[in-house]
């Protein structure tokens, strides 16, 4: 079995020893750093994570041995598989990705992992971008010390973290107008995850701008039509005609969010042509 293959395919198209096999490649230093990396990117998908594979990305995390790309990335991958198990729940161990002990396991290893100002700062960053994914009590006056610091990089995994947990609204409103391209791209899906009303001038000026880029014009189709979805139908539908089919994709998914959402508001929603 090939890595590459695998990444190629869509995780529910893997075979069963896909588990099995992107443990050992990660695990092993004889292999190439680049397929490491990538089969402990890969390793996080939700479809395979199971508490062994969990437990080896954080090993790898917390290795001192290990290159410093793969450690980022095993730390990184371990979001999903939190993420869904605290969504989930544990009360059916037969649906959980992970067994809850594994999960408070790796919780505490990235806390750890975080708070340990010898490693680097972007093992650290990778630390809290992955624990985030499953909110705890020591998240929020973390995600401000980042946020005030004046290290860009910091700035930008506080805003990053800022998508998964409420009360920071002044700050993505701040971070909205930052200089920096990949800040402003992580508070504007922040934004959209917290349907912040005041971000919705900024939000629809970047839907409606010719001069927005691709993966930042996506993300403020899906903010505008969380944000104010009414609105949102008008100033999206100009890019379902876009010759980006990725972007179509996008214009039509955040379209029928909106929908659904007016009509789980129970509003009567207007059946035009434009938005078929």
């Amino acid at each position: 079995m090939d890595i590459r293959t695998l990444a190629e395919l869509p995780p529910w198209e893997w075979p069963e020893e896909a588990a099995d096999h992107l443990l050992s490649t990660f695990r092993n230093e004889e292999v190439e750093e680049s397929l490491r990396f990538l089969a402990a990117e890969l390793a996080g998908e939700v479809s395979v994570i199971n508490d062994e594979l969990a437990d080896a990305l954080l090993a790898v995390g917390q290795d001192p041995k290990a290159p410093e790309m793969l450690r980022v990335g095993a730390l990184h991958s371990l979001g999903p598989g939190l993420e869904y198990a605290d969504i989930e729940g544990f009360d059916d161990p037969e649906e959980a990705v992970i067994s809850e002990k594994t999960f408070l396991h790796v919780l505490q290893g990235l806390r750890d992992t975080y708070e340990d100002v010898r490693l680097s700062s972007a093992i650290r960053q990778a630390a809290l971008e992955a624990s985030v994914h499953a909110p705890q009590e020591w998240h929020p006056e973390a995600i401000r010390k980042a946020f005030s610091s004046d290290d860009e990089r910091w700035k930008l995994t506080a805003v990053f973290c800022m998508g998964f947990l409420p009360g920071f609204e002044k700050q993505i409103l701040e971070a909205l107008d930052s200089p920096n391209e990949d800040i402003h791209h992580e508070a504007v899906i922040a934004a959209g995850n917290w349907e912040v009303d005041q971000a919705w001038p900024h939000i629809a000026g970047l839907v409606t701008s010719k001069g927005t880029d691709k993966y930042r014009l996506m993300a403020a189709i899906e903010a505008a039509a969380a944000i104010r979805p009414r609105e949102a139908l008008d100033i999206i539908a100009s890019h379902l005609s876009s010759d980006d089919e990725d972007i179509v994709d996008t214009a039509r998914e955040a379209m029928a969010m909106a929908r659904g959402q007016l009509e789980g508001d129970g509003e009567e929603e207007e059946e035009e042509e434009t938005f078929k």
